[in-house]
């Protein structure tokens, strides 16, 4: 385990998955992460690569060669090399391998940046394609937030505030794939209320969501924290059931649609790059 921290902050990172493992609030010692407990859910914070979601019968086509790849990709299931670190940030390293290129044709480096500045954890991601022919890729954080129901508090006491959205356009999973279909969910003051029911059908998925900042808050004693990211168009929403956390989950790319037909290079949502371009986005947790 790797540890980062500031006057304000603490963050731990395991070589697995490069995945942030906690997020100390060192003014109150609160945990700001989900705990991981596999009961519900063992996941903290994986990175998603290099798809977002699931595909079609687990499998995709490309240059007429069918290979597969488990939902979300591989990346969470590989050490990453620790490329850099020093007191308030450290930089993780991913390249392709042998085994990658099994299951993934591209060669590639995909670094994540964690940085501490103040109250607040930046995360960064930058692709670089290896490859000597155009590489295809999708990726998504995936960060569970504690909901804290001791001491009186409940579930149905959080919300999330949306800068910029009065409603939400919800694509429904099924089978774990992406429907063409919409549903619509209103918001209160561009507020959403949690409540375990909310997830009782998987996760909300959105691709026309307007807002980049989402702030999570407690309406009893308003504690909070404060979500931003840049450079990933589509999010999820999602907590296993009765489990006292919420996924927020900037993506870009998500699952197979329903009707897709497995070609890699026309997936909804997936990121083409040239020979040694770059993709670079980010997202921050910032403690109130």
């Amino acid at each position: 385990m790797i540890t980062i921290q500031n006057t304000k902050l603490k963050a731990t990172f395991n070589e697995l998955g490069a995945e942030l493992a906690s997020l100390i609030n060192l003014k109150t010692g609160k945990e700001i992460m989900w705990e991981g407990n596999p009961d519900f859910w063992g996941g903290i914070s994986p990175v998603l690569f290099p798809i977002v979601g699931a595909l079609k019968d687990e499998q995709y086509i490309f240059e007429g060669q069918t290979y597969e790849l488990p939902r979300h990709g591989f990346a969470r299931r590989r050490i990453f090399t620790l490329k850099e670190s020093s007191e308030n940030e450290v930089i993780f390293e991913l390249k392709s391998d042998e085994e990658s290129l099994k299951i993934y044709p591209f060669e590639f480096s995909l670094e994540i940046i964690y940085t501490l500045v103040e109250k607040k954890l930046t995360v960064s991601y930058q692709v670089k394609n290896l490859s000597e022919k155009e590489m295809h890729f999708s990726l998504g954080a995936h960060p569970g937030f504690a909901i804290d129901t001791k001491n009186g508090l409940n579930y149905n006491d959080y919300e999330i505030a949306f800068s910029d959205d009065e409603k939400l356009e919800i694509h429904p999973l099924i089978d774990n794939l992406i429907s063409n279909e919409t549903q619509t969910i209103e918001l209160d003051n561009k507020t959403l209320s949690l409540s375990y029911e909310l997830f009782s059908k998987d996760a909300l998925v959105m691709t026309t969501m307007k807002s980049q900042e989402l702030v999570l808050r407690n309406k009893q004693n308003n504690h909070k924290v404060i979500f931003t990211f840049s450079n990933f168009p589509y999010f999820g929403i999602w907590a296993a059931k009765n489990a006292d956390f919420v996924c927020l989950e900037p993506w870009q790319g998500i699952a197979d649609l329903e009707n897709h037909n497995q070609e890699l290079i026309v997936k909804f949502g997936i990121v083409k790059l040239e020979k040694n371009e770059d993709w670079i986005a980010d997202w921050a947790v910032e403690i109130e």
